[in-house]
């Protein structure tokens, strides 16, 4: 059994226009860091560094990653001690899964320090558990693609069953991530409780549309697809310069963009490394007319689990 190890999660998109708290894809970058070492105290010392790392707490019962190691020893009747060292990539608040990548990368480590106990289904919940300290629900549109990588669709919750969606091989991915804040928490908070049925139907047609295009590569059935009647329309308004924003990716050839989790990221699919670019370029200078310095980052979706660093 290892003392020690380090290992990489990255960010994850989630919702994706029409999929509210059941779709999401794992991004390339970017990520955070986890360092588990055993200790002697039997007890959690959670220690941060990186990008905003001071806004953190290092309550283990507060912290996403320590409440979600808590949950997985008292689960495996184990009394151990860690010191967890974070290395912040995401920074709170984003809006692309940085606290579910927190909670997946320690859950992904201490499962590797122990030897395997658990498989990938019992995994999510325990970093389910820690992901819901920051959100206030458990739902796994975040922490499933962080820790399957790829794209899933979360079918159900009781009981849990996560599903692989096909991604496209020609699916770009652009994410910005402006220099503003949303509250998860508050963001959730300003959902309205009830939908009418026309709502429900229309937001159930939209989310059948995009699973299939993803499977038969319909780039124009994807399109059609991505627009969210739940979230958006409510979330939109906590987020500077949305709809200029918005406007901005899909005149320059994304075939859909939308808010990324509870926002303030934002995220659109193109069919090719160019356009996803150039999207990236003119999304970026959409957030700097509503005066926000923002961060791109276009890729491939990735398809890899969390990386062991060493």
């Amino acid at each position: 059994m290892a003392d020690s190890i380090r290992v990489k999660a990255t960010g994850s998109v989630s919702n994706l226009a029409c999929g509210f708290d059941c779709l999401g894809y794992s991004m390339e970058n970017p990520g955070d860091e986890i360092t588990l070492t055993k200790n002697l105290s039997g007890e959690i010392k959670i220690t941060m560094s990186g990008i905003q790392a001071e806004k953190i707490t290092v309550n283990p019962d507060k912290n996403t990653a320590g409440k979600a190691i808590l949950s997985m020893l008292s689960s495996l009747e184990i009394s151990c001690g860690f010191d967890v060292h974070i290395n912040k990539g995401i920074p709170p608040g984003s809006g692309i899964g940085s606290s579910a990548s927190s909670a997946v990368g320690a859950v992904f480590a201490l499962n590797q320090i122990l030897e395997n106990p658990l498989n990938e289904e019992e995994l999510i919940i325990h970093a389910m558990v820690g992901e819901a300290v920051a959100s206030g629900g458990f739902h796994a549109d975040n922490v499933a693609p962080s820790l399957y990588g790829g794209m899933v669709l979360i079918r159900n919750y009781e009981p849990l069953d996560i599903i692989h969606i096909p991604v496209p091989a020609k699916l770009w991915s652009t994410a910005i991530l402006p220099d503003y804040v949303v509250n998860t928490r508050v963001a959730r908070q300003m959902l309205p409780n009830r939908v009418s049925l026309k709502t429900a139907v229309e937001q159930a047609g939209n989310l059948a549309g995009f699973t299939l295009g993803c499977v038969n590569s319909d780039f124009d059935l994807i399109s059609r697809s991505m627009e969210d009647l739940f979230a958006e329309p409510v979330r939109k308004e906590l987020i500077p310069g949305y709809k200029r924003v918005k406007n901005s990716a899909l005149e320059n050839g994304a075939i859909g963009c939308g808010i990324s989790g509870s926002g303030p990221s934002m995220f659109a699919f193109s069919t090719d490394q160019q356009t996803a670019e150039i999207v990236a370029k003119e999304m970026q200078l959409s957030f700097k007319k509503s005066g926000l310095e923002s961060k791109s980052y276009v890729s491939k979706i990735n398809k890899n689990k969390p990386q062991i660093l060493d």
